[in-house]
């Protein structure tokens, strides 16, 4: 590991606004941030680009980024710090503990922008929009929570469109191509570092915004069409 690396290691966590892997958090996030607003988490953030341009726009409520990834969140938790930004705050975990960290109903909303899409179907399970992922979110959401997905990947896009189809999910928008719009959404034209990335390689940028169905989620019950052409060998 690079001595920036390290350092950036060992900066984190002196951050006030960075927790890693912490316990007892769960029903907690009020009297961390020091007040009752809604909480908005971004996954898999990255350097919190979004964790940061959210806060920046709705001071009346809450952000988290979550990643696992310590050097890119010291980008964000440090210009959080010297902004500031008291609503925007990092968590250091896997996403797949967000049970460990959460109460039932303490969550408002979900970003996810730009995950890895796994794209091997032995990966498959590894997708945050994964069946197995919206169960475990579905009661850490309060009621009439939303989940936010902007992706450069169309194998992710079309994915995700199966899931919330087979979940019964409630889709409240479905944008094929952002940039094709004649005006895009002021959320959405909001860049992350990949997202610029990807529109220099000409990428087509989707999102996608649903809502979780309230019948309990069982993800090995939950049959999607694409398990079955990988079944018969044309996934």
């Amino acid at each position: 590991m690079g001595q920036k690396k390290l350092q950036r290691f060992a900066e984190i966590e002196t951050f006030p606004n960075v927790l890693i892997y912490p316990e007892g958090m769960p029903g907690q996030w009020k009297p961390f941030f020091k007040n009752d607003h809604p909480l908005t988490l971004e996954l898999a953030c990255g350097k919190g680009d979004y964790t940061l341009a959210l806060a920046r726009r709705y001071p009346e409520r809450n952000f988290l980024g979550v990643d696992l990834k310590g050097n890119r969140i010291w980008r964000g938790a440090k210009t959080a710090l010297e902004e500031p930004l008291p609503n925007a705050a990092f968590l250091r975990s896997q996403i797949d503990k967000l049970d460990h960290y959460f109460a039932p109903g303490e969550i408002s909303e979900i970003w996810i922008t730009f995950p890895d899409p796994f794209l091997r179907k032995s990966k498959s399970k590894k997708r945050l929009t994964h069946p197995k992922f919206l169960q475990l979110y579905q009661p850490l959401l309060a009621p009439g929570a939303t989940i936010n997905l902007k992706t450069d990947s169309p194998e992710l896009y079309a994915f995700t469109k199966e899931v919330t189809a087979a979940c019964n999910c409630q889709v409240l928008e479905d944008i094929p191509d952002v940039y094709a719009l004649p005006e895009v959404p002021e959320l959405l034209q909001i860049r992350t570092y990949y997202e610029g990335m990807h529109l220099a390689d000409g990428r087509t940028i989707r999102f996608i915004k649903f809502a979780l169905p309230e019948a309990p989620i069982d993800w090995r019950r939950v049959k999607l069409p694409s398990d079955a052409d990988a079944a018969e060998g044309t996934y």
